[in-house]
C-alpha cells in the first residue's frame, strides 16, 4: 500500500513539474493564451505567473520562510500518512494530494525562487494557479469532509466496540 501511495505522490508532482516546464517553454513566450471559452464567453486562460508569494501573491518575496514553512508542513504530511494511512481512504486521499502539491511548489521555490502558475480563472476574477495547488485545494476539501462525516462515524465505531469489549469482560 505504501508503493502505491509513494507512486501516486511522485505521479502527481512529475504532472505538476511537467505542466509547469511546459509553461515556461511554451507558455512563457505568448504570455497568455485562450482555453476555455464559449463563444465570447471566457471561462479559463492559460497565463503565464511567476509568483514569488503564497496565496494570492500573499507574502511576496518571502522566499526562504516559504521554504521553511513548506518544508515543515510536508514532513509532518508524511509523518501522518505514514502513521494514518489504514484509517480512510479519504484521509489518505488528502494527505497525498497535500504532499504531492507541497512538493510541487517546493521544487520550484527551491530551483527558481518563484512558483510557475498557468490557470487563470476569468469567469470571475480569481488568482492564477497551477496543478500542484490544484492538488492542495483538493487535499483541504477532502480532509474537511473527511473530519466533518467520515472522523465521527470512525471514532463512535471505536467507541462501541470498546464498550462491547468491556461488557465482554
Amino acid at each position: 500500500m505504501i508503493i502505491i501511495l509513494v507512486i501516486s505522490i511522485l505521479a502527481l508532482i512529475g504532472a505538476d513539474q511537467l505542466v509547469k516546464y511546459w509553461a515556461s517553454t511554451s507558455l512563457q513566450p505568448k504570455g497568455s493564451i485562450d482555453f476555455i471559452h464559449f463563444g465570447d464567453f471566457e471561462i479559463i486562460d492559460l497565463t503565464y505567473l511567476e509568483n514569488d508569494g503564497a496565496i494570492f501573491g500573499s507574502m511576496s518575496g518571502q522566499r526562504w520562510f516559504l521554504i521553511g514553512f513548506t518544508s515543515i508542513v510536508i514532513v509532518v504530511g508524511i509523518v501522518m500518512l505514514c502513521m494514518l494511512y489504514k484509517r480512510s481512504k479519504m484521509l489518505t486521499s488528502a494527505l497525498v494530494l497535500f504532499i504531492a502539491g507541497g512538493i510541487g511548489n517546493l521544487i520550484d521555490r527551491i530551483r527558481l525562487g518563484y512558483v510557475i502558475d498557468m490557470f487563470e480563472i476569468k469567469l470571475f476574477d480569481f488568482a492564477i494557479f497551477n496543478v500542484a495547488d490544484i492538488c492542495v485545494v483538493f487535499a483541504v476539501i477532502f480532509l474537511f469532509i473527511y473530519v466533518i462525516f467520515i472522523d465521527p462515524k470512525i471514532e463512535k465505531s471505536k467507541n462501541a466496540l470498546a464498550e462491547k469489549a468491556k461488557e465482554n469482560e
